[in-house]
């Protein structure tokens, strides 16, 4: 089986490429690109595409490698051994479970997410090197080695905060999701509102377009941002001669608040909109 895509993700050719070159090869997709473009969504996509488990580990800042393969939950074995507790005879009773080991339990080929892989420390990426390449660990504490029953496809995200270690890149199948040109926009947008009217949709990838092309903003909008705003326009029945005002930077777009994200874009959008009243 190979991924083409869904009825609710629109994949580009280049992105179902890289996605089924990195199954063919066994190794884990890492996957980049502006955030809203659908990075996360791409491994729910491919788990229902191929029909297979799903399952998710979102990183934080906190996260260590060693969560994801398990984790020994001595507080827990101390209190009923205290209790007088029978089971503190066997310590599996307190080895918790982490989203890799429940990855490699699966009986059929499952999809992993590692989402947001450099949210964490720089380590991370490195102390994983052993169990993504051979799919397997050791426990310590049980003293047994777990082997993932099937090769997961693994899906790693990144958001470029920090850099990834030469490594752990070596290891990967890597691909940058684009920013959608027109097209592709419009056929995403086909798929969430199919009942946008085309003047709306016109006049608001105007707009959008607009937004992302002014120089100097903090925080381009992102497709995500685009899908909520054009709910928000249908909900309320803009006009589209409303956008049309803005689409020549004459004022700042309704609703505003769904697509630019903090003051300093605000001030921006208005300086340029002040610029072109007076320039009239």
């Amino acid at each position: 089986m190979r991924f083409a895509g869904t009825e609710s993700y629109v994949a580009t050719d280049d992105l179902t490429l890289a996605v089924n070159a990195a199954v063919t090869l066994q190794r884990p997709l890492l996957v980049k690109g502006e955030p809203g473009t659908g990075k996360t969504r791409l491994a729910q996509e491919v788990a229902q595409s191929l029909n297979r488990p799903y399952y998710e580990w979102h990183v934080k800042s906190t996260t260590k490698a060693q969560q994801g393969l398990y984790e020994y939950d001595a507080v827990s074995r101390l209190r009923d051994s205290q209790l007088g507790d029978a089971k503190v005879k066997d310590i599996a009773n307190y080895i918790v479970k982490g989203r890799l080991w429940e990855c490699f339990d699966s009986e059929t080929q499952p999809v992993l997410l590692i989402d947001e892989i450099d949210k964490a420390d720089i380590e991370f990426p490195n102390d994983l090197l052993r169990e993504l390449d051979q799919m397997a660990f050791y426990v310590y504490e049980t003293r047994q080695t777990v082997t993932a029953r099937n090769r997961p496809i693994i899906i790693i995200t990144s958001n470029n905060e920090k850099e990834l270690p030469d490594a752990f890149l070596r290891r990967c199948f890597f691909h940058y999701i684009r920013f959608p040109d027109r097209e592709t926009m419009q056929k995403i947008v086909d798929v969430h509102h199919p009942d946008l009217k085309k003047n709306l949709l016109k006049e608001a990838m105007e707009v959008f377009f607009g937004l992302r092309e002014l120089p100097g903003l903090k925080k381009k909008p992102s497709t995500s941002e685009l899908l909520d705003w054009l709910k928000l326009l249908m909900a309320e029945d803009i006009d589209p001669a409303t956008l049309r005002e803005t689409s020549v930077k004459k004022s700042l777009p309704p609703l505003y608040g769904a697509l630019l994200k903090n003051e300093q874009d605000v001030h921006l959008f208005e300086r340029i909109a002040f610029m072109a009243r007076r320039g009239n």
